[in-house]
């Protein structure tokens, strides 16, 4: 069969489902990926099938590295409004231009792609939402993960997922413009991204172990848990270490890595990158420190115990560590987990206090510290994470059971099944 994926957003959003490409291929499956030019890089080599790159969201990239960390207050925010504006309409175009080359049998779309779905039924394929954490099915087992990990009852967790229906009321003119443009009729701001025009359901692929969240027992057919997609170093092959990092690992204990992935841009980056310093020298740590988009301010450290770089992939960095502390992305989490390395939270924004909240609640960790508290408690949880010698054993179990799980060869699975309608 032939696959269109296309995503868009940070590393962490393109990552999985480069793997998963990879892993189509392999399969003997063709692949067309529509992902920004900054994260060609990722697009794997080699397999039975073949893998083309169609480049789809470079500006929305750009601007979100270059733009977004530069604003100072409403008038810039305003400012900045319409040129996403056109910089999304754009990506929706290039997703579009994307598929009519493709003409694929089936279309796996993150739901940062605003055109996936009704690509899908302009070209009369089935459409295939994805996302690393479980934000669109409702269910009573938990609370939409944007709102955090405390649930409001059974009911009230169902209620929470109405969330989902948000890209429609923000963007429901700018979908209803590309519709018409592809040949489409309008659909309301409120409809479901969990419904077909026809009224069948959606499948979604879920690239999350049930190890870490188990699936609920309300969950559709429709909605198929994998299990991570993890992107080897077999796939990203260009990357290696530098000798400054190799050095680092190698002459002295393993370190505690901190980092924020986009996190944070530059604001407070200063403050933040003195928080973690005082931190790992009060508890007598070594350390790494990512500086990643400049969330933390880049600099040497002073200090021989604590190394500076912008960054490093997780699935090759976090083994080598004695345990991390990090923002609370979903592709963090499942890096830091599969490690088997106990991990703090430090979350931002969206759906990162869930994360933080499962892995304390599964005892891999502490409890969350939000960023606005970094500068007060980092110090004490810090010392916590590596000295609670069951955060250790815990994270270690699950890292096992997490290594263990297949979750590229499910999700192909699935889309062959979907493919040849064998599909529940």
């Amino acid at each position: 069969m032939r696959v269109l994926i296309m995503s868009f957003g940070t590393r962490g959003d393109i990552q999985p489902y480069a793997a998963l490409a990879g892993e189509l291929a392999r399969s003997g499956h063709d692949v067309d990926f529509a992902l920004p030019e900054g994260f060609a890089d990722l697009v794997p080599k080699g397999g039975a099938g073949s893998i083309t790159h169609y480049p789809a969201g470079s500006e929305m990239l750009r601007l979100l590295r270059e733009v977004m960390p530069e604003l100072r207050g409403p008038r810039d925010v305003l400012k900045t409004l319409g040129i996403m504006t056109s910089a999304m309409r754009e990506l929706n175009a290039e997703c579009w231009a994307a598929a009519q080359s493709s003409r694929p049998d089936i279309i796996v779309y993150h739901p940062k792609c605003l055109a996936g779905q009704h690509i899908a039924q302009a070209l009369g394929v089935p459409g295939v939402l994805s996302l690393p954490l479980p934000f669109f099915t409702p269910t009573r087992a938990h609370p939409v993960p944007f709102i955090g990990g405390a649930s409001f009852g059974a009911w009230g967790n169902r209620a929470t997922f109405e969330f989902r229906r948000m890209a429609g009321i923000l963007y429901g003119g700018m979908i209803n413009d590309f519709r018409r443009e592809v040949g489409l009729g309008r659909i309301a701001r409120l409809a479901d991204p969990l419904k077909n025009p026809d009224g069948s359901p959606v499948h979604v692929l879920y690239p999350y172990s049930k190890h870490v969240l188990p699936i609920p027992r309300d969950y559709p057919s429709s909605a198929h848990v994998t299990g991570y997609w993890f992107l080897d170093q077999g796939d990203d092959s260009t990357w290696e270490p530098p000798a400054r990092l190799v050095d680092f690992l190698a002459n002295g204990a393993p370190p505690v890595y901190v980092g924020f992935g986009s996190m944070g841009f530059g604001k407070g980056a200063n403050e933040r990158r003195e928080a973690i310093l005082a931190a790992l020298r009060v508890n007598g740590l070594r350390g790494i420190v990512a500086t990643g988009w400049g969330g933390i301010a880049a600099g040497e450290s002073g200090t021989d115990d604590i190394l500076v770089l912008e960054g490093a992939p997780h699935q090759w960095l976090f083994p080598r560590v004695s345990a991390v502390v990090h923002h609370g992305g979903a592709g963090s989490t499942a890096a830091g987990l599969r490690a088997g390395r106990p991990t703090l939270v430090v979350p931002f924004l969206g759906d990162q206090p869930f994360w933080g909240a499962r892995l304390h609640a599964l005892g891999a960790g502490p409890t969350p510290l939000p960023a606005r508290n970094l500068g007060t408690g980092l110090n004490e949880r810090i010392g916590d994470l590596v000295r609670t010698e069951s955060y250790a054993i815990r994270a270690a179990g699950l890292g096992a059971a997490i290594r263990a799980e297949d979750g590229l060869s499910i999700g192909v699975q699935v889309l062959e099944q979907i493919v040849d309608g064998t599909a529940r």
